[in-house]
């Protein structure tokens, strides 16, 4: 019997049309059964020679991961990153590889404004204080007097560039593949981003050329007192180049809501004036719902075009 994998931690396949026209044409769901983000090994057990499609996490979908299911035909990511999958091999077996950039693209730009304003106002530290019985005076600044660099101009850095102006901020963006800026975005190269920007904002795709793209060097090109936000990959920031500028002063707050390696465990838990989520910038119930039913869809259109599923 053919079957198709959902490896995301939960799914709602009760209320998801497409979903339920996959199990109604034949094709039997296969769960993921530990609730979590699936290791390699676990992936590619799943992944067995009965898997046509699968609706995918952010489990890494290496080749050997890929290459388990020898008739696999369609990966529909769950979300918008694509780097936790191997996309030569899927290309050379003949697998496409789908995602959902539009969904999350809201959740991912609210996230980020809120991780600004916390770090603007020390909301976060504030809290903690306020709970040991302190009543502190602390002074923030405003995000209308800030100069607001966004690194990627996709779906979600737009919309950040958005919500940024709607509390009149200025906004200067980098991106090499966009030439033409949204209204009253400027484009500028890195450099000049970097050396001036009051808050930096990570929304690009995770790959190896930009591994570390924020490391030492960028770092010690940022303004004194300098806030980062990465709401993107964790692999964009050297951890280690971002706790050498926390012990400086050279920035004065961050926010992370994306590792290296996830869970984090290490050292950055020490920085009050750091800010750490847990992977969450898609986790709002309405951007969830959207992405469950366009991943669906479309692993069902893509099952259609190898003819796997009759089109209706």
């Amino acid at each position: 019997m053919n079957t198709f994998v959902i490896s995301t931690s939960s799914f709602d396949t009760d209320n998801n049309a497409a979903i339920q026209r996959l199990i109604n044409a034949g094709l039997q769901p296969v769960m993921n059964p530990y609730g979590r983000r699936l290791t390699e090994d676990e992936a590619a057990t799943l992944l067995n020679n009965d898997v046509v499609g699968m609706i995918a996490g952010v489990e890494p979908l290496t080749a050997r991961v890929i290459q388990s299911a020898t008739n696999l035909k369609v990966i529909s990511r769950c979300g918008t990153g694509m780097d936790s999958v191997d996309l030569t091999a899927a290309k050379s077996l003949g697998i496409a590889v789908l995602n959902t950039p539009e969904a999350p693209a809201q959740a991912v730009a609210e996230l980020t404004l809120g991780l600004m304003l916390a770090a603007l106002r020390r909301i976060c530290q504030t809290d903690r204080l306020v709970r040991a019985g302190e009543w502190p005076r602390t002074q923030g600044g405003l995000l209308a007097a800030q100069t607001v660099g966004i690194i990627g101009l996709g779906h979600i850095g737009k919309r950040v560039a958005k919500l940024c102006q709607a509390f009149e901020a200025t906004v200067v963006a980098y991106d090499p593949y966009v030439t033409q800026a949204p209204a009253d975005v400027t484009i500028v190269p890195m450099t000049q981003l970097l050396e001036t920007a009051d808050i930096i904002s990570l929304h690009t795709p995770y790959s190896p050329d930009l591994h570390h793209l924020i490391d030492a060097q960028a770092l010690a090109r940022m303004k004194s007192g300098a806030i980062v936000i990465n709401a993107a990959r964790g692999g964009l920031i050297d951890e280690n180049a971002l706790k050498d500028a926390l012990d400086s002063g050279r920035l004065s707050a961050a926010a992370l809501d994306a590792f290296e390696q996830e869970p984090y465990q290490g050292s950055l838990f020490k920085y009050d004036n750091l800010i750490l989520s847990s992977h969450v910038g898609s986790l709002a119930r309405e951007a969830r719902q959207r992405m469950e039913l366009e991943a669906a869809e479309n692993l069902l259109n893509g099952l259609i075009k190898t003819g796997i599923i009759r089109d209706a």
